[in-house]
């Protein structure tokens, strides 16, 4: 695997000197240096205070980088989560973490500035964190279901540091059930790297009632996801594809894909013409995230149960451009019970 440009910056041999190992540090600007073999394979880090301690104790600049350089350093593979590295990072104090392939091979780096830091988008979120998740009892008896915890992280924190990771700075919690429990957590946000507002609902008001109780119109597209998703969705690409189709409504989509368990049958005036044994079907479904534009929300009734759906048929009939938005994604409504143990790994994929 070839190291790209932007890392080479950063990267030395094992056979570069303490002079060396200080001039990647200030390349890259990132106060580390990376320690990879011929083969691309991480074998040490360098950080700029190793480098400012080891001088401080005498050492030439002409040392090997080797003798400073920290053999037992922290890397993730390719497949984790921006809130799996950002625990990480909290909990070991990190601003960056190497990236590494199945064979130790350097693939990135992971900068704290960039997963929380990210360039900040005018757009606002409204998160549907209200609903009492009956099918999820009794696990909802005593925490809201977005609240419940996959790999040991609240779903609502998962969305909120994933909308956080695409520059979102305001985010709308709609609330009710347990709603103390979903405040106590979030507080205004500032713990998360953005600003956190509740929208407190009296009595359930569907998906979409909650939009009449934002305190103001915004300028940009209102990003709306359900409260009980576990999903990867590129957040600036789905405002990209809103903007450039020019659509009233943009509507996150995802396949949904049935395996019927039995040899299905094609019959004729009695007779069996065909045999698909255990056939697949798929369909477009609703992946319960949504870009509306602003002015949609003057149709939505005050203090009134009202779903998007219907919003979005409305538009349909007016005939406005609603846009359907793959969602490739890792992509999990965490629903039911069957679902929540797949967003936990303790079930195979359908």
């Amino acid at each position: 695997m070839a190291i790209t440009e932007h890392l080479s910056r950063i990267c030395i041999p094992a056979t570069a000197t303490l002079r060396e190992a200080l001039e990647a540090i200030d390349r890259g600007g990132l106060e580390i240096a990376l320690v990879t073999d011929d083969l691309a394979r991480l074998v040490g880090v360098v950080t700029d205070g190793d480098a400012r301690r080891a001088i401080l104790a005498g050492a030439s600049l002409q040392d090997p980088a080797e003798r400073l350089m920290q053999k037992r350093f922290t890397a993730v593979g390719t497949n984790a989560t921006r809130a799996e590295v950002l625990d990480l990072m909290r909990a070991r104090s990190f601003e960056q973490i190497p990236i590494l392939d199945a064979m130790g091979r350097l693939a990135g780096i992971h900068l704290l500035q960039e997963i929380i830091g990210a360039v900040s988008r005018p757009n606002w979120a409204l998160i549907l964190a209200g609903g009492r998740g009956e099918r999820l009892r009794p696990l909802t008896d005593f925490v809201p279901k977005p609240m419940i915890k996959v790999a040991g992280r609240p779903i609502l924190e998962r969305l909120v540091l994933h909308l956080v990771g695409f520059g979102i700075r305001r985010v709308f919690l709609a609330v009710n059930y347990k709603a103390e429990m979903i405040e106590g957590h979030f507080g205004d946000g500032s713990d998360f790297g953005c600003h956190i507002e509740y929208l407190r609902e009296e009595k359930p008001l569907g998906t979409g009632g909650a939009l009449g109780l934002l305190p103001a119109v915004p300028v940009d597209p209102l990003l709306v996801l359900n409260g009980d998703l576990v999903t990867q969705l590129d957040v600036g690409q789905m405002l990209a594809f809103h903007a450039d189709g020019g659509y009233k409504a943009t509507v996150g989509v995802h396949e949904y894909v049935h395996t019927v368990p039995f040899g299905v049958l094609e019959l004729q005036e009695g007779s069996i013409v065909a045999v698909r044994e255990k056939p697949t079907e798929s369909w477009p479904t609703n992946a319960g995230i949504y870009v509306l534009d602003p002015e949609l929300l003057a149709r939505v009734p005050q203090a009134t149960y009202f779903s998007l759906p219907e919003l979005v048929e409305e538009c349909i009939d007016r005939n406005e451009a609603v846009g359907a938005f793959q969602v490739e994604e890792d992509w999990i409504d965490v629903g039911r019970h069957q679902e929540l143990q797949r967003a936990r790994g303790e079930t195979e994929n359908p």
